[in-house]
C-alpha cells in the first residue's frame, strides 16, 4: 500500500524547470512518486488526497491513461479524463504556492530533502475559492444550489467523475 503525504507552501526554487528536475531526481533517489501542482487550484488537503488515492488505484488496476503515475495523479486532481486538459494544475513559473503530493511504499524524502524543494508556509490546503471556481468552471447555478461551502464537494465531484466517463466511453466501445 503507498503513503501519501501532502504538503503545501512556496516552492524553493523558482524557475519551472530546475524545480522539475530536482523532483525527478529526488523521485529516482528515492524510488517514489513526487507530484508538484498549483496550490491555487487544488480545494484543499480532501480533494488532493481523494484525486491521489484514485489515480494510484488506477495505476495499480491498469486502469491509467498517462504513463507516469504523477500525471495520473494531476490528470485525476484536475477532473479531466484528458491529460492535455489537465495541463492547468501544473507548476508554472508564475506558481506562488505548490501542492507536493509524495507517495511510495519505501523510503520517502526526509524533511531535510523536501526543504530544498518547497518551504512549508502554514497555511496547509487552505485555497483561493475564485481561482477554484473559475479553474474548475463551477458555475453560479452550482454554488445556489448547493452553496458556496460546498466547493471542495462539488470539485471531488469531478474528480470522481472521470472514472465514469472513461467506463462510459469504454462501454460504448463495447456495443
Amino acid at each position: 500500500m503507498n503513503e501519501i503525504r501532502l504538503l503545501f507552501g512556496k516552492p524553493v526554487i523558482k524557475d519551472k524547470g530546475l524545480l522539475i528536475s530536482a523532483i525527478k531526481d529526488l523521485q529516482s533517489r528515492h524510488g517514489c512518486i513526487v507530484q508538484a501542482l498549483d496550490a491555487d487550484k487544488v480545494a484543499g488537503e480532501r480533494h488532493i488526497l481523494f484525486a491521489a488515492k484514485k489515480a494510484l488505484a488506477a495505476f495499480s488496476e491498469a486502469r491509467n491513461i498517462a504513463k507516469d503515475a504523477g500525471m495520473e495523479i494531476m490528470r485525476y486532481a484536475s477532473g479531466e479524463r484528458q491529460i492535455e486538459r489537465a495541463h492547468f494544475m501544473r507548476v508554472s513559473d508564475r506558481t506562488e504556492r505548490i501542492a507536493l503530493v509524495i507517495a511510495g511504499s519505501g523510503s520517502l524524502p526526509n524533511a531535510v530533502e523536501l526543504s530544498r524543494i518547497i518551504e512549508l508556509d502554514g497555511q496547509g490546503g487552505s485555497f483561493c475559492a475564485k481561482a477554484v471556481k473559475e479553474a474548475f468552471n463551477i458555475s453560479s447555478e452550482e454554488l445556489r444550489a448547493v452553496g458556496e461551502e460546498r466547493i471542495v464537494d462539488l470539485v471531488i465531484e469531478r474528480v470522481a467523475l472521470v472514472d465514469t466517463y472513461r467506463q462510459t466511453v469504454k462501454n460504448k466501445d463495447e456495443l
